[in-house]
């Protein structure tokens, strides 16, 4: 095989390059990743259509997009519709009739026996007045993101439209030239074929194990807390459900920031069997399913602890938003697959001998 010698200059070019594609590219980056995201989820159902068309990717590629519409376009706009509409309801009702805290924690302190009337007293904590307007204002304040968010949401709807589109139809393409994509990035990649098919591999494994198992957890947790407020006659089931869902994604802690403070607020307001049945359920159901779960489908698929698996998926949300929930373990990942490789490859890198002592007399 024939050596051959890049110039630094030409290599400086190449990076230049790369740099300026990535910027360009960057205000579309969520769709670039879902595409890939899609086309490796649903790479089997490619191949099965490749056999369906004996061998014509064009056709191919097309019938698993639509099939990918079916399965996940159809179904999460139905499911933002109906978000959407019970969320403007659970506003409209917080905004006419906000709930009255000062009442509702008097009553609580009514309830509350003697003894624990003076371990509060002795421990100086807020009077009921004060913890109410403490609450007022935290009222006030999750109906101000509320009404920014609506509006944020209808502003960047045309945006979310285009993004989508832009995603399903580079969708197309992930699916037809898929294979040829990976031998190419093979083949320009600058270290060893076992290094790069390693990086590769780990990226397709930390995307399927991320994205299925958070999403298989989070349906789990958001129907079960879903149903929970439905049979319990609570407000806005499918709000909380899907708002449950959404933050489960969030590992060790999730759902139990919607569930925890129904519950208690739920006891507040007298209705102590509600409360004690939801409290019950999200601490036996909803966070064992985390629990049982999350290791198998997410930390033991990658390979990788739970404590790291806690803190990329939380950094990444921090940095990205909702595309961190899978970049921020991927980035995690792909950092213990290149110091695995490196120890291998110091580990099997021949040892050295030591220089010679000069000033040793012979």
């Amino acid at each position: 095989m024939a050596s051959y010698r890049i110039s630094t200059a030409f290599i400086t070019v190449m990076v230049i390059a790369s740099v300026m594609l990535i910027a360009v590219i960057r205000p579309y980056y969520g769709a670039v990743l879902w595409a890939v995201i899609l086309a490796i989820l649903f790479h089997p159902l490619y191949l099965r259509a490749l056999g369906w068309t004996r061998g014509r990717p064009g056709f191919a590629a097309f019938i698993s997009v639509m099939i990918c519409i079916l399965l996940v376009v159809i179904p999460f706009i139905m499911l933002v519709s109906l978000l959407a509409a019970e969320a403007a309801r659970a506003y409209q009702m917080l905004t006419s009739a906000p709930p009255d805290i000062a009442s509702m924690l008097d009553r609580a302190w009514t309830a509350l026996p003697d003894s624990v009337h003076n371990l509060l007293d002795r421990l100086n904590l807020p009077t009921a007045s004060e913890v109410a307007a403490r609450f007022s204002t935290v009222l006030e304040n999750v109906l101000q993101f509320m009404g920014k968010g609506f509006y944020s949401f209808s502003q960047g709807a045309i945006g979310f439209t285009i993004a989508f589109g832009v995603a399903l139809y580079l969708l197309f393409f992930m699916f037809r030239d898929g294979v040829q994509l990976s031998q190419t990035l093979r083949i320009a990649s600058p270290l060893t074929p076992r290094q790069t098919d390693v990086l590769l591999n780990t990226f397709a494994s930390v995307v399927t194990a991320t994205v299925k198992g958070n999403i298989i957890i989070a349906a789990i947790q958001g129907a079960i807390g879903g149903v929970t407020l439905w049979f319990l006659g609570i407000g806005a089931p499918i709000l909380w459900g899907v708002v449950m869902a959404v933050l489960s994604l969030i590992p060790a802690v999730g759902a139990g920031l919607i569930w925890a403070p129904i519950g208690i607020y739920l006891l507040m307001t007298g209705a102590v069997g509600k409360g004690i049945i939801l409290l019950l359920v999200g601490t036996f159901v909803i966070s064992l399913v985390d629990n049982l779960l999350r290791p198998r489908l997410v930390g033991g698929q990658i390979n990788m602890p739970d404590y790291l698996v806690l803190v990329s998926t939380l950094g990444g949300l921090a940095v990205l938003g909702v595309n961190g929930f899978v970049v921020g373990p991927l980035v995690a990942a792909l950092f213990l697959a290149v110091w695995r490789l490196y120890i291998e490859a110091k580990a099997d890198a021949p040892t050295l001998p030591l220089p010679a002592d000069e000033t040793a007399e012979p």
